[in-house]
């Protein structure tokens, strides 16, 4: 077995270089950006008013004057007015551009207006209020966001807004899931006492969904003939391939030795880690293989950290911070072996944040996990784990 380190190390050794698209901006949310975004202009590209009222000169008011004469009103998506009398003042729009000698926007809630005169009613007055002026935000030219970035509706509203109409993003793998196993059936029929529903597939798929991603699903009987037929072909057809199950010891466990048959180059099969101990990873010169563990909690947690892992490396993903939270209460566990204790984030009126272990009843209880936030990685070597040490987080709902 390897440790959980080496692991890691292995599988970012094997990330796969992905190509990049232009799509269109209303599909890039979620997507991993390759350009830079870039400003066709100040942001905001005028003096734009932000609220309904009244624009004036400000050095009237501060010398003293609080009713001025209407001289016209400006509406958004109107050209520019022109205040031409600075004891004047226009009525003004919120998203209009601030006439042209006024400086200060005065909201009609502070204002009274009576045969065309409007009287201040508030000595509260700063200049240049309720303005957004020109180029404050950013400057034409400038880069707002660049490659790396999972993207946003932050990112779509700034694209937008300098006119991307379609952005450049990593390219997607082609994937496959892989269940196998002649006791399970689909989940619109009834199984008999000897079977079970397949859930695998459908928890894996839903989690690539979530980062992107819309993969094929594949269900192989315990044939080796079969398996080995239809893995030749997946080999061909997809960039990488997610096995649930058949990796471990048993008599009809044939993936391992069908892979290796098929010249799939086998970089590590079992790793020091409770759940997910029979992980096998290999690949192709074209195509990775994943074959997790066919226990849903072994299967669920190796796809987190480890695919996951690889997957955000190979779309050039910029680093972020790994979350890292404080034990709510001690963990024992004896076996020379990182665990992956389940865990439900609880967050405290401070804005402190503990992990609480919800341990389960082993890597079948997939039920279990409804109740968790994710896994923290108890780090190999220790028997007792105290509450309030910190370790890594890898979680499903963040």
């Amino acid at each position: 077995m390897i440790t959980v380190q080496e692991a890691t190390q292995i599988i970012l050794s094997n990330t796969m270089p992905l190509k990049t698209e232009s799509i269109p901006l209303q599909h890039a949310n979620g997507r991993i950006l390759q350009e830079n975004i870039t400003t066709d202009r100040d942001l905001p590209p005028f003096d734009r008013v932000t609220m309904d009222g009244i624009a004036i000169d400000y050095a009237t008011f501060q010398a003293g004057q609080r009713s001025f004469k209407i001289e016209s009103i400006g509406a958004a998506g109107a050209p520019q007015t022109t205040l031409n009398d600075s004891k004047n003042c226009i009525e003004i729009m919120t998203g209009a551009m601030c006439p042209l000698q006024a400086d200060t926007v005065i909201r009609y809630e502070d204002v009274e207006i009576e045969n065309g005169i409007a009287t201040i009613q508030i000595d509260g007055i700063r200049h240049r209020q309720n303005v957004h002026f020109q180029g404050i935000d950013r400057k034409k030219n400038t880069i707002v966001a660049t490659p790396g970035v999972r993207i946003s509706p932050a990112e779509i509203g700034v694209a937008a807004s300098v006119g991307k109409a379609n952005l450049l993003v990593s390219a997607l793998p082609k994937i496959q899931i892989i269940s196998t196993g002649d006791e399970l059936i689909e989940v619109s029929e009834t199984p008999l006492p000897h079977q079970i529903r397949t859930s695998n597939v459908y928890t894996i798929q839903a989690a690539l969904k979530q980062w992107g991603i819309q993969a094929d699903r594949l269900h192989l009987l315990d044939d080796k003939a079969e398996i080995r037929a239809r893995l030749t072909q997946s080999i061909r057809d997809y960039d990488v391939l997610i096995l649930s199950g058949g990796v471990s010891k048993g008599k009809f466990d044939f993936i391992p030795e069908v892979l290796d048959e098929l010249g799939v180059k086998k970089h590590f099969h079992r790793i020091k880690q409770r759940p997910g101990k029979p992980f096998w990873f290999g690949r192709t010169a074209e195509t990775l293989v994943f074959a997790l563990p066919g226990n849903p909690v072994s299967s669920f947690m190796c796809l987190n950290r480890y695919f996951r892992t690889w997957l955000e490396a190979s779309l050039e993903l910029a680093p972020v911070p790994k979350p890292r939270f404080a034990l709510a209460a001690p963990v024992h566990f004896k076996p020379d072996l990182t665990y992956f204790v389940q865990v439900k984030l609880q967050y405290s009126p401070d804005g402190n944040v503990t992990a609480m272990p919800i341990e389960g009843n082993g890597s079948g209880d997939f039920a279990n996990l409804v109740n968790a936030d994710g896994f923290l990685e108890l780090e190999r070597g220790k028997d007792i784990y105290e509450a309030g040490e910190v370790y890594d987080f890898w979680g499903w709902r963040m």
